[in-house]
């Protein structure tokens, strides 16, 4: 063998080697520096003894020093340190180092009433309190009133009770006669549509006593929407009594369908509802009856004009007429839409099918090669039916190194991994979405793809869907937490790739999610679910564990499909529904194929979901090279008595 290829064999394997090695001991630098920080995280309390300075020293590059500063500025705040804490927040200012800092040192400013001070350091920001300080320091500082006052009324006019300090700014504000009538009726309205209705009281003895009768209408209508029955005790003539009748019977056919239909009846007869109070009422009445299958659902639902249709009445429309099975029927109201409605996936899918079912074979089937292009939920049923191939359209996203490292060059990138890797998740994407601020569109798609490299799946998964590219199938359906799903969907005799559908759905992987419903972790388990799994009560914190996580959303998931006979669609709904509800939607249901059924699901949410975990399985399956089609067994499937 020559001479200079060996030598070049001898270079290549060299590199290979050194780059190795770099790589390994900047790997343990960072382990070192990770411990070195979480030590003096400890001692930044006692930021002057020599062991804080030495661990300190010691963090000179490392990203997340200036948390140590920021730490040691919020712990003793005193006016001496003014010039450090101004220069900290000039250094972060609008990074998530700055906030916390800078709301500490409003506070610690407000209190002792350093009025300019306060206003120099002063920006925009969602607390109450601090926006009331500021106005009222404005009001002191010489600012007029009639610039500062008008921005109060935003502050008063809420549907909740304002903290205390806000008292003196609203007096201020009462005094010079902001606190009118209209906006007194403006608060109660807040109050009244979701707000704390506890504050309608107050309110109601501000108003003139001839006004007062209303509130407490507004109040009797909020706590309970069948008050309206007493329609006697509404006074005639008057625009408010409608608009307070309006509201409860929104409300009322929800609860009591019989009752708010009577009651509507009667009161138009009574009162003059304007146009938009009749078209709101329709609509809600429409909605509400057409999701509780009520036999007067189709009426209602053909009240409303073409004008007034949105995504959510033309699904209750759509709803109405499946649930028939009337294809004639379906093909001519599908027709009649409006035709902006006419391009969208649903409707073609639809609208094929009703023309296989009318005989209409070969535009039927045009339709259907049509909507079978895309990676969809209906693209995936209409292959199905054609018996073709899903359509995955996979365009995988590709970066040299540079291109990465130049996005990597930002100090948030190194913040937001670094917080990452400490499993700090809320402080990481706080400084996430700073370094995304700072990228060009072009660059946030490379960040997308360091995030999934780096194992941050989640992050890689949001900003795909923030900038509309949704075509990197491995990025956008990772196989994140492989092992552990793997190892716990074959325990559990479930398909693998089902189990990573559902937590792409449930949480996009994000290990520490945590719903309003009170929902945790990767597959989003109910402390009650998890105490029903395990026979005995859990922590929160250990359902944010990942493999206990999967381990009891997996066994979940074995016990639903054998609940529902092994029926994956039903297991899945109960999945996000919970399967007492499922099983009270199948008792009245006759037999249908499974995608009628699924598409007159009552619950918007569950209803989207299980086309969600449907294709997200099937891209999965297409992921691991399985070609059998989950939605050849979903067109083949009836599901009802």
């Amino acid at each position: 063998m020559p001479i200079k290829i060996l030598f070049l064999i001898y270079f290549s394997l060299s590199f290979i080697t050194n780059v190795a090695f770099a790589s390994e001991h900047i790997s343990d630098k960072k382990k070192t520096q990770r411990k070195l920080f979480l030590s003096a995280e400890k001692q930044v309390w006692q930021a002057n003894s020599s062991k804080y300075q030495n661990l300190y020293q010691q963090l000179s590059n490392y990203p997340l020093q200036p948390y140590l500063d920021q730490k040691r500025l919020m712990h003793r705040l005193r006016l001496k340190d003014a010039k450090q804490i101004d220069d900290f927040l000039e250094k972060y200012k609008g990074s998530p180092l700055d906030w916390p800092l800078r709301k500490k040192w409003l506070q610690y400013l407000a209190k002792r009433e350093r009025k300019w001070m306060f206003l120099n350091y002063y920006r925009p920001n969602g607390n109450t309190e601090l926006n009331c300080h500021f106005r009222r320091f404005q009001l002191d500082t010489g600012t007029p009133e009639n610039v500062v006052l008008p921005q109060v009324t935003k502050l008063w006019v809420v549907g909740k009770s304002q903290p205390k300090v806000c008292d003196p700014l609203f007096k201020r504000w009462q005094k010079a006669g902001y606190r009118t009538d209209k906006v007194i009726w403006q608060r109660i309205r807040l109050a009244a549509k979701g707000g704390k209705h506890t504050l309608i009281p107050y309110l109601t003895k501000l108003l003139p006593k001839n006004q007062q009768i209303f509130a407490r209408l507004w109040h009797k209508v909020r706590r309970d929407p069948a008050y309206i029955r007493h329609l006697n005790k509404f006074p005639k003539n008057s625009i408010k009594s409608v608009e307070i009748l309006t509201y409860g019977f929104r409300r009322l056919i929800w609860r009591d369908p019989k009752r708010a239909l009577d009651l509507y009846e009667k009161a138009q007869q009574k009162f003059s509802f304007l146009k938009a109070q009749k078209q709101s009422i329709t609509k809600k009445f429409a909605q509400a009856l057409a999701s509780k299958n009520h036999k007067k659902a189709r009426l209602w639902l053909n009240k409303i004009d073409d004008q007034q249709l949105n995504d959510n009445l033309v699904q209750w429309r759509l709803v109405d007429i499946l649930q028939q099975q009337d294809w004639v029927l379906i093909k001519q109201e599908l027709r009649k839409l409006p035709i902006e409605y006419h391009h969208k996936l649903q409707w073609k899918y639809w609208y094929a099918r009703s023309l296989l079912k009318t005989n209409e074979q070969q535009l039927g089937k045009t339709l259907l090669n049509r909507v079978a292009q895309k990676r969809h939920y209906y693209g995936f049923l209409a292959a199905s039916y054609l018996n073709k191939d899903i359509n995955i359209q996979d365009k995988p996203l590709f970066f040299d190194g540079q291109q990465k490292i130049t996005v990597l060059k930002y100090p948030a990138a190194k913040r937001a991994f670094e917080l990452f890797y400490l499993q700090r998740y809320n402080q990481a994407r706080r400084e996430w979405h700073y370094w995304l601020s700072k990228l060009s569109n072009s660059e946030k798609l490379i960040a997308a793809k360091i995030a999934h490299e780096k194992g941050w799946y989640d992050r890689a998964i949001f900003t795909l869907a923030k900038q509309n590219y949704l075509d990197d199938v491995k990025l956008r359906f990772p196989q994140a937490y492989q092992q552990d799903i793997n190892r716990y969907a074959k325990k559990n005799n479930i398909s693998a790739n089902w189990a990573f559908a559902i937590a792409r759905r449930e949480s996009s992987f994000m290990s520490d999610a945590h719903s309003s419903a009170g929902a945790y972790g990767l597959m989003q388990i109910m402390p009650n679910t998890a105490k029903h799994l395990l026979r005995k009560s859990v922590t929160p914190r250990y359902l944010l564990q990942a493999k206990n996580n999967i381990k009891l959303g997996t066994k979940y998931l074995r016990q639903l499909l054998k609940r529902q006979h092994n029926n994956i669609v039903l297991a899945t709904a109960s999945y996000n529904a919970g399967p007492y509800r499922v099983n009270s939607w199948l008792k009245k249901q006759k037999k249908i194929s499974a995608d009628i059924w699924i598409e007159t699901i009552p619950y918007k949410e569950t209803r989207d979901y299980v086309k969600s975990v449907l294709a997200y399985q099937q891209i999965y399956q297409a992921r691991n090279q399985q070609k059998q089609s989950l939605f050849k067994q979903v067109i083949n499937m009836k599901i009802g008595k």
